[in-house]
């Protein structure tokens, strides 16, 4: 009665350490300090067909947590309150609540948060921003300080002509892939003019990786592989080099004590040979793959058409029945909760595994729309992600009148927009995907989509192909 009179403001520790009842807290808070906004806190629960009960009585409790620390009604609730919490049951409890998504996407659709609050938690917490020059660096523990701020030094001047990405990858050529190596078998090094023999080993070393495999016998062993990018790793460290050598003209009292000769030769960087070998090894894997390449457009159809089956199956079926569709007997589960809207659990007697049908017919409708989007286009990962509503604009051709469709594909490897005609094959799949995505209403949902190429969240789109595939870096 204290807490919710506002008498006493308990500490977040000792109301997550479950100090008292969560039942009773929400009880009393809800009744005493803010009836109205715990009303439409649970209307709003209710009403989300992705609620469950469990996320319900946990979203209040979590409210009621920091009303009873910070006083005031749940209008007054800020973003840092919400993080301070999960700060709280992190420390407290070694974990965080597997409802934090929901509460925070709740209290933002009451509006308690503003209209300029990030729409879902995961944009403050699930990812990490852009790293600073020194952030990059300081991740390869070089030992040398002065060699560490030239390395710093060295990103901030290319850091306005580079995307984030090329920095990431500049900063692990020069500090892991060659100045942490060469710390780590000549201890105490802390210049760059190397001699010949140091320089012929790191070089020598640089041409192999090593690469986990399993034996015959089924143990993991590391063995060492050629790198096929050897020369790719090369290029940077040169163009440090240089790039020094230059500066040291122009601004001699800052670069001048680094200008020393380079360890790589121009003939070792020359990669013609390389782009032929690499160019033939594009060419048998498109040889070697194409072939089978209606066998997987099959594959991943006949597994949409099966896994939407079994979940049209489960849903008329009472929980637990059994069921039988394309080919497979499940039983319809039971669940000890009140499942979240949407939600089919069936148990599979073969292997003795709880199964999310609703989940499974996710995924294979998007591992479908993933073969069949970039079959149709020839567009790569990258712009296949960027895809949204606002990519299919119509072109009325001046002769006859007729509307021909055509896709959009914004910049990405060429920096150079395109414009593709929209054949019948890809508009069957793309108004697949669209009637997919639409609302209740019809309307094309917004979301907001994360490069990870750059680290950075990206403005609010209509959302389009929904894939899961993510740009990853460049592989050895």
């Amino acid at each position: 009665m204290a807490i919710s009179a506002d008498l006493v403001r308990p500490a977040l520790g000792w109301l997550v350490a479950k100090a008292t009842g969560p039942g009773s807290l929400v009880r009393h808070l809800a009744h005493a300090r803010d009836p109205d906004g715990f009303a439409r806190l649970r209307a709003l629960c209710d009403a989300d067909p992705h609620v469950s009960s469990v996320a319900n009585s946990h979203t209040r409790h979590h409210a009621a947590e920091i009303l009873a620390a910070k006083g005031g009604l749940l209008t007054d609730v800020t973003v840092g309150d919400v993080l301070e919490l999960l700060d709280v049951e992190l420390d407290t409890l070694a974990s965080v609540s597997g409802d934090a998504a929901v509460f925070y996407r709740l209290l933002r659709t009451a509006g308690v948060f503003g209209p300029d609050a990030p729409a879902t938690l995961r944009e403050i917490r699930g990812t990490a921003g852009p790293r600073t020059p020194e952030e990059l660096i300081d991740r390869y523990r070089l030992f040398c300080r002065p060699v560490r701020d030239l390395r710093v030094d060295y990103l901030r001047e290319r850091q306005p002509s580079l995307d984030y990405s090329s920095m990431e990858s500049l900063a692990c050529a020069s500090g892991a892939r060659f100045w942490r190596d060469l710390e780590i078998h000549h201890p105490g090094i802390d210049s760059l003019h190397l001699p010949d023999e140091v320089a012929a080993a790191w070089k020598q070393r640089l041409r192999t990786k090593h690469k986990t495999i399993s034996a015959e016998t089924g143990d993991k062993v590391t063995v060492d592989v050629p790198r096929l990018n050897y020369r790719e790793c090369l290029i940077p460290i040169r163009a440090f080099y240089l790039d020094l050598a230059q500066w040291a003209v122009d601004d001699p009292g800052r670069w001048a004590q680094w200008a020393v000769p380079c360890p790589i030769k121009e003939e070792e960087v020359n990669r013609r040979k390389l782009q032929r070998h690499r160019k033939s090894r594009m060419d048998a894997r498109t040889r070697e793959r194409l072939p089978v390449l209606p066998t997987l457009v099959r594959a991943v159809n006949e597994h949409r058409k099966a896994a939407d089956a079994l979940l049209q199956a489960a849903r008329q079926t009472r929980p637990g029945e059994p069921f039988t569709a394309a080919g497979q007997t499940l039983i319809r589960s039971a669940t000890r909760h009140a499942a979240v809207a949407g939600k089919v659990w069936a148990d599979d007697r073969g292997t003795g595994k709880r199964r999310d049908l609703e989940l499974e017919e996710d995924h294979a409708f998007r591992a479908w729309a993933i073969v069949e989007v970039p079959r149709a286009t020839g567009v790569r990962a990258e712009e296949l992600l960027e895809l949204s509503h606002h990519s299919f604009v119509q072109y009325r051709l001046p002769t006859t009148d007729e509307i021909v469709p055509l896709l959009q594909i914004l910049p990405s490897k060429t920096d150079e927009e395109r414009l593709l005609l929209v054949s019948p094959e890809l508009a069957d799949v793309l108004s697949t995907v669209i009637h997919r995505v639409r609302d209740h209403t019809g309307k094309i949902p917004l979301i907001t989509s994360y490069d990870w190429q750059e680290c950075v969240w990206l403005a609010t789109i209509a959302a389009a192909v929904p894939t899961p595939v993510r740009r990853g870096a460049p592989q050895d």
